[in-house]
């Protein structure tokens, strides 16, 4: 019974082998670059050295985690990252299910799609290059304040004020990121029965009243998944993004937890930038399972797992 059984998977497999083979790079790929540096895992746990390797190297136990909770800048790190995280869920997350269900309701099909390619475009360039635009468009002889000039308003230094720092990141990220973050939000709304747009009419419900008793709880699910699946990375607000944008006067509003592990990795302090990742790992971890039981008290239905 159990030859039988494995001779049933070989064959399997054999009448699957171009799709397997298909499958192969990507998955050896996301071993290589997934996995394998879990293995950098132990250097928050040791006093590295380099000649000695990781497994040669002593073990230190918890001693990088004391001193890097302890360490100067890693509070003002850990503030600043949770608070453009809370920005970044209460703005940017909204925004492709916003324009998702907005463009939904566009009856003219050119105008959908001329939207669409629109709101796609950023997401195709590295924030190296949207960085470039945004410090040319937005210095203090830029574009935008030369329309601000002829409104008879003074110049202002967007990039280089602290105070505008918060939003310029939070507007910058809806900007790149809607258009790309709505394709999925647009293949849950193709799944809804038009039967229940027709009848509600039919009963007399106005535009909003469709998207909120219809759309909105037709596409609960989804959104839920994606919550869900963000959270993980609540540390992780996006180091390309504010690398590229932060400057020396807004860098104490800006410094992050990736940007606070770099410099650590750039002093050759390996354990503290190891610690940082580990940190920030766990507790995103803790996260997902928190949001995926409450999320499991209000709807067992629903949840990763």
């Amino acid at each position: 019974m159990r030859h039988s059984g494995i001779k049933a998977t070989l064959r399997s497999y054999a009448s699957n082998k171009y799709l397997i083979l298909m499958f192969l790079p990507g998955f050896l790929l996301f071993l290589l670059f997934q996995y394998v540096p879990m293995y950098g895992i132990l250097i928050a746990f040791k006093d590295f050295k380099i000649l000695e390797g990781i497994m040669g190297s002593p073990w230190a136990g918890f001693k990088h985690f004391q001193y890097l909770f302890a360490g100067e800048g890693f509070t003002d790190a850990l503030r600043n990252t949770v608070i453009i995280a809370l920005l970044k869920y209460a703005f940017v997350f909204p925004a492709p299910i916003v324009l998702a269900i907005l463009l939904n309701e566009v009856r003219l099909s050119w105008f959908r799609r001329s939207i669409q390619t629109i709101t796609y475009l950023p997401h195709f360039f590295s924030w190296v290059i949207l960085g470039g635009i945004l410090f040319t468009f937005l210095g203090r002889d830029g574009g935008f304040n030369r329309i601000l000039g002829y409104f008879g308003f003074q110049p202002i230094s967007w990039l280089i004020e602290p105070s505008y720092f918060y939003g310029i990141i939070v507007a910058t990220d809806i900007w790149q990121s809607v258009g790309w973050g709505s394709i999925v939000y647009f293949a849950a709304l193709a799944g809804i029965d038009p039967t229940l747009y027709e009848a509600a009419i039919a009963d007399g419900a106005s535009r909003w009243r469709r998207i909120w008793h219809i759309t909105l709880p037709a596409i609960t699910p989804v959104i839920t998944i994606m919550l869900l699946l963000s959270i993980g990375n609540f540390l992780s607000v996006g180091f390309d993004q504010i690398y590229n944008l932060m400057t020396a006067t807004t860098s104490k509003v800006g410094d992050i937890l990736d940007t606070y592990v770099l410099r650590r990795l750039l002093t050759m302090n390996y354990e503290l930038g190891a610690a940082a990742g580990v940190f920030s790992s766990t507790f995103g971890l803790l996260l997902v399972i928190l949001a995926n039981r409450l999320v499991k008290l209000y709807d067992k239905d629903q949840g990763i797992w």
